[in-house]
């Protein structure tokens, strides 16, 4: 008897229950980036290969039907615009308000810059090239600045951390830290405040007005493990104090803090996951960009798990997900094989409350709209 099998049949009838949508694309190549390049849209860019894809795809538009979904025939992603990178790509981010995407990955520390493309073309075109001030550091993190001309933060090891122009590619700032540790992930919190998630759990506090930064370390106790972060800013971005950030480490620890007490944590529960073995390479920790309490996870199996955090305290043990979705790991590819695949990356809508992207290690990209049936109880 065939318990996989069986296993997906379910799945599936209990779909039809607990997704609004549900819609699935594949990949030629898998991918570690969902970044948003409008309400519509989304880039994705292949980790795997020496010659790595770079897509645009427009999302399903039965998406965006409402009560008319049965007179819209499209339910697949489509292509919008493409090209090529000679480095894999470990890190997108898209630039605000233009059509350029900023990479980095593979053996060269060089940022590069793209141009998405326009109605005039369909071809995504490498512009221009960012040299970090350290070559030897590799695939360095990228953050998008706020200001009005386009500038990215990046850096691979906190020492290295600068903000530089696009335009020009002239520093604007340098971090005046001699720290070597491992960046795992870097946000601003307004125009001129931003943080920096080292791979030990640390934050770094700074302000590119100043060079000196912040330091809060993790109690020993965490220590020897992979942490990655999520970082919830206020709606105005002129509190900082109102902003929420979530470490989430590579045993399932997840720590709470904000920014008005960054050394002591307000939370730290224990999360009911699958201890991966691996690089921690995939690890994710997102907060909804419309739910003001919710986060997910992911890059421990072939889930994303989706958490309430309102109920939360200093002494939450092992909370229960709200919704997780199991659409990667009961894919047919992962029957067939056996290989049961590992979520590389996902992201919330930008406007759609329960709407989320995922992609997994398999090619597959999900878009999917869960049901929250704790709303009316």
């Amino acid at each position: 008897m065939d318990t996989s099998s069986d296993e997906a049949d379910d799945w599936f009838i209990d779909s039809l229950n607990t997704y609004k949508d549900l819609h699935v694309f594949q990949l030629e190549h898998p991918t570690k980036v969902i970044e948003w390049t409008g309400d519509k849209r989304i880039c994705v860019a292949g980790y795997t290969g020496a010659r790595s894809e770079i897509l645009e795809l427009l999302l399903p538009l039965k998406l965006y039907a409402g009560d008319n979904q049965g007179l819209c025939a499209e339910r697949d992603f489509k292509v919008q615009h493409g090209g090529f990178s000679e480095e894999p790509v470990e890190c997108l981010i898209h630039i605000p308000e233009t059509r350029f995407v900023v990479t980095s990955g593979g053996s060269s520390p060089a940022l590069q810059i793209w141009d998405i493309g326009g109605d005039d073309s369909d071809v995504i075109k490498r512009t221009g090239v960012i040299n970090p001030k350290s070559t030897s550091a590799k695939c360095g993190k990228i953050a998008s600045g706020l200001t009005e001309n386009p500038t990215v933060l990046h850096g691979s090891y906190t020492s290295d951390v600068q903000l530089t122009e696009l335009a020009t590619g002239r520093v604007l700032y340098t971090v005046g830290n001699e720290s070597s540790d491992l960046v795992s992930g870097l946000q601003f919190v307004n125009a001129c405040v931003f943080l920096i998630c080292t791979s030990n759990g640390a934050l770094l506090m700074g302000d590119i007005r100043d060079p000196l930064t912040c330091h809060y370390p993790l109690k020993e106790s965490m220590s020897g493990l992979h942490w990655c972060f999520g970082l919830r800013t206020s709606s105005s971005q002129s509190d900082p104090s109102l902003c929420t950030i979530a470490r989430l480490s590579s045993s399932g620890h997840m720590v709470l803090s904000d920014l008005r007490d960054l050394q002591n944590p307000f939370c730290q529960t224990q999360l009911n996951v699958q201890h991966s073995s691996a690089k921690n390479e995939f690890l994710i920790v997102s907060w909804a960009s419309v739910l003001d309490s919710c986060l997910s996870v992911s890059g421990f199996d072939g889930t994303v798990q989706v958490y309430n955090t309102r109920n939360w305290s200093t002494e939450a043990q092992t909370p229960q997900p709200v919704f997780s979705h199991r659409g990667h790991d009961m894919s047919y590819e992962a029957k067939c094989s056996g290989s049961r695949p590992v979520v590389t990356t996902h992201a919330w809508h930008p406007s759609r409350p329960n709407t989320l992207l995922s992609a997994a290690t398999d090619g597959s990209v999900h878009v999917w709209d869960w049901v929250d049936k704790t709303t009316d109880t």
